[in-house]
């Protein structure tokens, strides 16, 4: 973080200072990272201490004093001998003191920031624009998927007086949630990726997505650029919504970022991306996954809005060699079995995309096994969502399913009701009987899909039979 004085950051929180037994004093300067995880806090950060509805932080400010934390956001006074800021609202707070933060960098002229949302692909999508921006100048982006009220504000805390630019991963599960990051840090330019029944549930139906992930363009300047899915009819309507100007990405022949010939194999996926002016470039692309090409073509559409020369962009997009651990990630070997672990998160367009990967990149004679949990999230759209899905493994000719846990169960009743398939499908009721079931069934040669939402506990059977398949 920059550095600050305590003063200054009581008065950007609304907080009120206290020694708290130290001989700091309002004008103490501080320096180090911002966390509300007391097991990240490094010597002289801060520990933001926010209730949570399993826990509160503020059991576990001793803890964050051990490790040397400089200065504690509390919202009460705690017996600890660090100096703290007492605030109203740890949250609030957190996201106060970014907003100021970002306004302080911003002023030095040289910083431009990069909001990225949509249902489906925005952690790839910044991490693409990550690897691109680095090689260009000083770049700050969330870890992982930090893109809620929490992770997206402790993001833009990262940022130094060095800093050129700001990738906002930007997060929703209701309406407000993307404007309230907008006003923390209000994007040069936005990208809107997909629409999607992803969260579905929480938002309370399409429409309501549409309007929550409309934020993120709303309130762009005519000098700002929004970047937008021309594929997407839901995200194309959002460009009656903007002052700002529209840049298109897609296949679509009227995109002004576009792909073409788009070829997918095991190891990847290779494209040609024409870009205005008529320049293009083939980009062979380690990302597996034909629909991470939406995600790279986003990517490139930002960065020629921030001067980065095509050449360079190809270049970084091609040092990617993984979306993101979880994500569509290769694993296995042994026998030439090959292991695809996605099962980071889930909703209908990714389980969709990641069963037609598994089609596409099969061995010719091998089989592909598809190990499926829930889709969570989608309220009243789940059961004939998982439906459409087993219909859809169904018309690819996937030879075996693995559907695990009761709330996949749908999926696994609509492919046995398919009498004209060839293929099978099985059901196990956890992920412990899943993978004494794949490792027994499994041939060489063959390609295994791992995929649910986070929520449903994959994520581990992926690496437990990438580990046993290696």
């Amino acid at each position: 973080m920059i550095a600050l004085t305590m003063a200054e950051i009581a008065e950007a929180t609304s907080g009120r200072f206290e020694a708290s037994g130290t001989e700091a004093t309002p004008e103490s300067v501080v320096t180090g990272a911002v966390t509300t995880d007391s097991r990240e806090v490094e010597p002289g950060g801060i520990f933001v201490a926010k209730r949570g509805e399993a826990d509160d932080g503020h059991r576990f400010a001793p803890g964050a004093a051990e490790r040397g934390a400089a200065l504690l956001i509390v919202e009460r006074p705690l017996g600890v001998p660090v100096p703290q800021i007492v605030v109203s609202d740890s949250v609030e707070a957190l996201g106060a003191l970014a907003t100021e933060v970002v306004r302080r960098v911003r002023a030095l002229g040289r910083l431009r920031i990069v909001g990225v949302t949509g249902s489906n692909g925005k952690t790839t999508t910044k991490n693409l624009l990550r690897t691109v921006l680095e090689q260009v100048g000083p770049t700050v982006a969330a870890r992982k998927s930090y893109n809620n009220e929490v992770g997206a504000p402790t993001t833009m805390l990262e940022l130094t007086e060095d800093t050129e630019f700001l990738v906002a991963e930007m997060g929703a599960s209701g309406i407000g949630h993307i404007a309230h990051l907008v006003r923390m840090a209000r994007p040069d330019v936005g990208i809107v990726l997909k629409v999607g029944l992803a969260h579905a549930g929480e938002f309370g139906g399409i429409e309501k997505t549409v309007q929550a992930k409309s934020e993120m363009v709303t309130d762009l300047l005519p000098t700002d650029v929004a970047v937008l899915n021309a594929d997407d009819p839901r995200v194309a309507s959002m460009a009656e919504l903007t002052r700002a100007r529209v840049v298109w990405f897609g296949l679509a022949e009227e995109a002004d970022v576009r792909a073409t010939d788009v070829v997918v194999h095991a190891r990847g996926t290779s494209f040609t991306v024409t870009v205005p002016g008529g320049e293009s470039a083939r980009v062979d692309f380690s990302v597996l996954g034909e629909h991470h090409v939406m995600n790279a073509l986003a990517a490139v559409a930002a960065a020629l809005q921030l001067d980065v020369p095509l050449d360079t962009i190809v270049a970084g997009l091609e040092q990617v060699t993984l979306a993101e651990e979880g994500r569509m990630q290769v694993l296995g070997g042994r026998d030439d079995i090959t292991v695809i672990n996605d099962a980071y998160n889930a909703s209908p367009d990714s389980m969709a995309a990641a069963l037609k990967t598994l089609a596409q990149v099969k061995r010719p004679g091998a089989r592909s096994i598809a190990v499926l949990g829930e889709m969570s999230e989608l309220g009243e759209f789940a059961g004939e969502e998982h439906d459409r899905i087993g219909l859809l493994a169904v018309r690819l000719g996937i030879s075996q399913l693995v559907v695990v846990g009761e709330g996949a169960r749908r999926l696994h009743i609509s492919t046995i009701n398919e009498g004209s398939w060839d293929g099978e499908s099985a059901y196990v009721d956890t992920a412990d009987e899943a993978f004494e079931l794949v490792t027994s069934m499994a041939r060489p040669g063959d390609t295994v899909l791992v995929k649910s939402s986070n929520a449903a506990g994959l994520r581990h059977l992926g690496d437990r039979l990438g580990e046993w398949f290696a």
